[in-house]
């Protein structure tokens, strides 16, 4: 917490004691009293951090106790895709907010348009808990502007009392008619045609206009299968039966299994998607100080164990996985092995390639 400022008395003069009259003496004494205690009272007021996240990906109880170790609030506004957090970023010139989670290819591209405030450091002595493997990717090279905060991976979620698992193996499986009306898959464009394009046999960042058109057209042929797009209620959709198959976050898909036992999370065989949301600060952060605090508390050990357990995804803080439950740190659908993450692709910047993508977004979420 930042101390108090202390404004000092202004020494009474001897003279006052000569004073016929005193009250324009006492009358300074008591100004500069209530200067010192208004002072004091100012700078010891809570400080606020805005921090802008994915729903529900930061326990309040965390937030609750940095503040009362640091004396630092937070106000935590959530959103429901990198697009939405990037629009809204980019509508307040990098400003507004402190602290921001965008998904791998959004740090990429944020970077390379000069969105974001360089990471220091020298003031994160946290920073060496993180687990080498999961730094310096190409979405960042160094760590420059971006901290780990989850990793995982968008795969295959099935209800196995609805459909046997061997139905259901691959990417391509999803366009089986026995889906029709029964597949939930996420509200993101990168996400939707990074699957078509790996049924297709190119890269998930694949930025040649006549592919992506392909992907389109693979994908309007899966429409009748698909149920409905979202990607903030995973959890409750598949729980109420409202989606029995379809792309899922497997963090989403852990949490689904401990309430539904039969459900299954399934590593295509062409190949998964690899996915890292990062804690970053906007180029115009107002308190980047505070920012660079509260990053380096998530990078503790206790608070990424507490994280990782309750949102169910995997902590890129080695220290923290040491921690971990052994059936937690052995849990497949949270830590795939070097095979599975040997075939899986990050996504990158696109580049102006996203305008073909977006095109063929609107169009399909219009058919």
């Amino acid at each position: 917490m930042i101390p108090s400022q202390h404004i000092p008395l202004r020494p009474v003069s001897s003279t006052f004691w000569q004073m016929k009259s005193p009250l324009p003496c006492i009358l300074t004494i008591i100004g500069s009293l209530l200067l010192y205690f208004y002072g004091a009272t100012a700078s010891s007021e809570v400080q606020e951090i805005r921090l802008f996240g994915w729903s529900d990906y930061l326990m309040p109880e965390i937030l609750e106790q940095f503040t009362r170790e640091t004396g630092i609030a937070v106000r935590y506004t959530s959103y429901d895709s990198n697009e939405s957090m990037y629009a809204k970023l980019k509508l307040l010139n990098s400003g507004g907010y402190d602290l921001a989670m965008p998904s791998t290819y959004f740090v990429d591209k944020m970077r390379r348009e000069g969105m974001l405030h360089a990471i220091d450091k020298t003031k994160l002595p946290n920073y060496k808990n993180l687990d080498p493997r999961q730094l310096d990717k190409p979405f960042d090279p160094e760590n420059q502007y971006s901290i780990p905060y989850l990793w995982g991976t968008t795969g295959i979620g099935l209800d196995t009392d609805k459909f046997k698992p061997q139905y259901l193996q691959a990417w391509a499986d999803l366009w089986k008619p026995m889906f029709v009306d029964r597949l939930l898959l996420p509200n993101d464009m990168r996400e939707v045609f990074h699957f078509a394009l790996i049924v297709l046999g190119y890269s998930g960042n694949n930025t040649d206009p006549e592919h992506i058109r392909q992907a389109y057209e693979l994908l309007k042929k899966l429409l009748p299968n698909v149920r409905l797009f979202n990607s903030d209620a995973a959890d409750v959709l598949f729980l109420t039966g409202e989606a029995d198959a379809g792309v899922v976050w497997n963090g989403a898909a852990n949490r689904i299994r401990r309430e539904q036992p039969s459900f299954q999370y399934v590593y295509p065989k062409e190949g998964v998607i690899i996915w890292m949301d990062s804690l970053i600060i906007p180029k115009n952060a107002p308190h980047v100080e505070l920012a660079h605090r509260l990053i380096d508390f998530l990078l503790r050990p206790d608070i990424a164990k507490a994280i990782s357990e309750k949102v169910g995804s995997a902590t890129p803080n080695l220290e923290a996985l040491k921690h971990l439950d052994p059936k937690v740190r052995d849990n497949m659908t949270i830590y795939p092995n070097d095979k599975i993450l040997s075939k899986g692709e990050y996504q990158t910047d696109i580049g102006e390639a996203i305008t073909i993508y977006t095109q063929y977004w609107e169009k399909l979420k219009a058919e």
